[in-house]
């Protein structure tokens, strides 16, 4: 659940005033071999979230079991619907939608709220510009206002907003390829090489995580038992295996899976 002293409403205050990358921003990444595929939603009827999403970002679904995929492409991030197996666990992500005029920032909530989204009031202030909404299932969102220039150029899916601190955007960075964009004030952010949806931290304290993550990423990389070792090299911790993949957590304790490719 989203409060107003958590990190998902402090980024919505937050987000939209970094405007420009921290000129120290730089990456040491040497090499990778995972690629994100997906954020991952758990979800009492994934088919019913996946039309939600589908319609509200122009995508088509791909039934997958007892889920659904919205595929990404080279700069904008996937979301995949599956099956919630246990209790709703932790929120420890959001998503930014943005908006190159007012007009169209209004027409995506209407769209979304058309959909079955509701608006969530997590102590936003009515100046600032981004509009906090919630899908079907309570997973919130915001729409960016046009005045955005750190997401300008980013998509319509701009940003996937994290929880955690420093360490946990340089892991990923190292994770992905991925350069740090921004590095400031125990703040980062993430994006792929080709450009597209960033992805960013917002720096501590950390949500406390008493149950499983609700969302997290699906990576896959061409030989995973290699791939596995390098990211607990890079501070991964080895969970669990299953599918013919691995279950890991960065090193923010937030679960993320890595299959082959």
């Amino acid at each position: 659940m989203v409060t107003p002293t958590s990190y998902a409403a402090r980024t919505f205050r937050r987000r939209g005033e970094i405007e420009v990358p921290h000129p120290g921003a730089r990456s040491s990444v040497r090499g990778m071999s995972s690629r994100l595929v997906a954020v991952t939603y758990d979800a009492q009827d994934p088919a019913g979230l996946a039309e939600f999403w589908g319609k509200l970002l122009g995508r088509a679904a791909v039934p997958e079991g007892d889920g659904a995929l919205l595929p990404g492409d080279g700069t904008q991030v996937g979301l995949r619907f599956v099956a919630a197996s246990d209790a709703p666990g932790a929120n420890p992500l959001h998503l930014h939608l943005t908006s190159t005029t007012l007009d169209e920032q209004h027409h995506s909530v209407d769209v979304a709220l058309d959909l079955g989204g509701r608006h969530l009031d997590v102590g936003q202030l009515p100046e600032e510009g981004h509009i906090v909404l919630a899908d079907p299932e309570g997973n919130a969102f915001c729409v960016i206002g046009p005045d955005s220039e750190f997401l300008a150029g980013c998509g319509y899916l701009g940003e996937v907003a994290c929880d955690g601190g420093r360490e946990v955007g340089v892991f990923w960075s190292e994770a992905l390829g991925w350069p740090l964009v921004w590095d400031q004030d125990e703040e980062t952010a993430i994006q792929s090489p080709l450009g597209g949806t960033k992805v960013a931290w917002g720096g501590p304290p950390d949500s406390p995580k008493a149950t499983r993550d609700r969302q997290r990423f699906d990576l896959v990389a061409p030989d995973v038992p290699t791939e596995v070792a390098r990211l607990v090299a890079l501070g991964a911790t080895r969970l669990t295996e299953r599918d013919g993949g691995v279950e890991l957590a960065d090193p923010g304790g937030h679960e993320f899976f890595v299959a082959p490719a």
